[in-house]
């Protein structure tokens, strides 16, 4: 439906009929956090988490996610290439995607709260700084503090990832992304979608390949460092920031991947491209939230 117009000119505000995608997209967001606590519960305590089926329902959440992302999405392009997009959608579009950018940046910020006060406050109150000297006794007499905690609990030890190896190359390699995105987003302006295509694909492919350097990483600490889930504080914290912000560079990517398809069909024009420019605003976002958390979780 939409609202009253004259015949062959777009409503002033375009009201799409109602669709099933919202709540199927829902459901398969509920399946996903089942899975994914189920899973990471199972990886902590095999003993008594053995039979549970976290991954498997991980899984199956994702793969209903990915559908629902297709069908909702193919909707909203076959309503744009339909004109029905009108100036005032466009800017309920740009206010929609500046405010779920917004989200994400108090998503992150709660985690790198969790690292500053684990930091700041609580390890040197267990160490018995200012008036908790009875504390540390009590609690944990043999207790030092300083950061990284490499000492779990219970004895174990693990090393720390540097800074200057792998993760150098990743913040080389999303930075160098974003460059090319922000000439591909110049060229969609001047309706070159040549230059578009060349220098998308090179975001996108460099994206991909932060992606396998983090995995590489990530079986790295867990083999070689003794880095897991399992070490304490610093290793929930440091798989909770960087396992998250791997998650959204690879959403960011599926979205650049689209986007290189659409402007491959012609879907996008110069006056006509808050797709584009929507995909382009995550991708600095988590361009961003990896140099901050390069330098607050690996180098400091």
């Amino acid at each position: 439906m939409a609202a009253q117009t004259e015949p062959g000119k777009t409503p002033l505000y375009y009201v799409p009929a109602q669709s099933v995608w919202p709540i199927y997209t829902a459901i398969a967001l509920l399946i996903i956090a089942i899975g994914g606590a189920n899973f990471i519960q199972q990886s902590t305590d095999k003993v008594a988490n053995e039979g549970t089926l976290g991954g498997a329902t991980f899984a199956v959440g994702l793969f209903a996610l990915l559908v629902c992302m297709w069908g909702w999405f193919r909707e909203t392009v076959v309503e744009s290439l339909g004109g029905k997009n009108s100036t005032q959608l466009s800017i309920s579009y740009r206010m929609g995607m500046g405010w779920f950018i917004f989200s994400e940046v108090m998503f992150f910020a709660a985690f790198f709260g969790a690292l500053f006060y684990t930091r700041l406050l609580t390890i040197p109150w267990l160490g018995g700084a200012g008036n908790n000297a009875m504390t540390h006794e009590l609690l944990w007499p043999q207790f030092q503090a300083f950061w990284p905690l490499t000492l779990t609990p219970d004895g174990r030890t693990f090393e720390v990832m540097s800074p200057w190896g792998l993760p150098a190359i990743n913040t080389l390699l999303l930075v160098t992304s974003g460059v090319f995105l922000t000439i591909a987003h110049h060229a969609i302006k001047v309706g070159d979608n040549a230059k578009v295509l060349k220098n998308l694909a090179i975001a996108i492919i460099l994206g991909f390949i932060f992606m396998g350097v983090q995995a590489y990483e990530y079986h790295h600490a867990y083999v070689e460092m003794g880095l897991t889930l399992n070490s304490g504080i610093y290793g929930s914290l440091f798989f909770l920031l960087t396992g998250f912000h791997g998650l959204h560079v690879t959403i960011g990517a599926i979205m650049l991947t689209v986007m290189w398809v659409r402007t491959a069909k012609g879907h996008f024009t110069p006056e006509n491209h808050f797709a584009f420019e929507a995909a382009a605003w995550y991708w600095h976002f988590v361009d961003v939230v990896w140099i901050f958390l390069f330098f607050v979780v690996y180098w400091l």
